[in-house]
């Protein structure tokens, strides 16, 4: 198990930017793959990016392809999603999560239930 802690969010003007990071305390860090969600007022959670453990590969959700990137430093034991271009439909608390692998794995997941561990959220507010 690993304990996640996020930042980044904030307030910000439509087409503005922000980099959220989560910053992952454990020893297995390289071993975990990681995903980035959001849940915005009545509305479900979904997943906006994921990573797998390697870094090599990568998922970003269709409502925000082409304008958020996911990345991962395993030296730094952190995980960041750069979001650019930001629309007020973004706004939400996101959360990053973990997934273990006992093995070397190279896949990406973006179902919740796939996710172990989870960070206690930051909000990211878009205004008009």
């Amino acid at each position: 198990q690993v304990q996640l802690v996020e930042s980044g969010g904030g307030l910000v003007q439509a087409g503005g930017s922000l980099r959220l990071s989560c910053a992952v305390a454990g020893r297995t860090f390289s071993r975990h793959a990681m995903g980035w969600f959001r849940q915005a007022p009545g509305k479900e959670r979904e997943c906006v990016a994921a990573i797998s453990v390697s870094g090599t590969r990568t998922y970003v959700a269709d409502f925000v392809k082409g304008r958020f990137t996911v990345s991962r430093d395993n030296a730094k034991n952190t995980v960041f999603l750069q979001m650019n271009s930001l629309k007020p439909e973004d706004t939400a608390v996101y959360y990053c999560a973990a997934k273990y692998s006992p093995y070397i794995g190279f896949d990406y997941y973006t179902p919740s239930y796939e996710y172990g561990d989870w960070g206690q959220g930051t909000q990211v507010t878009v205004s008009s």
